[in-house]
């Protein structure tokens, strides 16, 4: 993974170390308390459901103009990281000729689906974390309820989930 060489190589380069002693560092306790919400949605059928609207919505805002406007640059190309990001990717290539429109819009919903996925995966790692339905409709109340008691310092020990 060239990227990962590179930025590997950047730090090295700037701060004389590996990355890997930087995040062996990172696992120290940090000098401040740290409040960890993490929104993991009990319904995962909503959540697809919400993504397909949202990519959707994102159409009907110019997403396609928007990555039309960026390949008639000429200086970019489908192989930069940025344009290998969720929905950008099956967007240059649709407009490459590559996917009919319809097949362009299930892929980056297929895509954007695997992105949440693989990012539900790592919160529910998360140590230490209140786990919060963004669906439930106490959602607003729960969360104040919990930064009220975080802010009056009061040890919240062990990770609470809120569906």
């Amino acid at each position: 993974d060239a990227q990962r060489i590179q930025r590997a190589l950047e730090v090295i380069e700037l701060t004389g170390r590996p990355l890997s002693v930087q995040q062996r560092g990172a696992c120290r306790a940090l000098p401040w308390r740290v409040l960890k919400l993490a929104l993991i949605p009990h319904d995962r059928e909503r959540l697809r459901q919400r993504i397909a609207l949202r990519f959707d919505a994102m159409l009907a805002a110019g997403f396609l103009d928007e990555v039309r406007g960026l390949r008639a640059r000429g200086d970019l190309h489908a192989g930069l990281p940025a344009l290998r990001a969720v929905g950008y990717r099956q967007a240059w290539a649709h407009l490459e000729g590559a996917t009919d429109f319809e097949s362009f819009r299930l892929q980056a919903i297929h895509a954007s689906r695997q992105l949440a996925k693989r990012q539900l995966t790592w919160l529910r790692a998360e140590r230490g974390a209140h786990v919060l339905d963004p669906f439930a409709p106490d959602l607003q109340a729960g969360t104040g309820a919990l930064l009220r008691t975080f802010l009056a310092g009061v040890d919240h020990g062990a990770a609470t989930a809120l569906r």
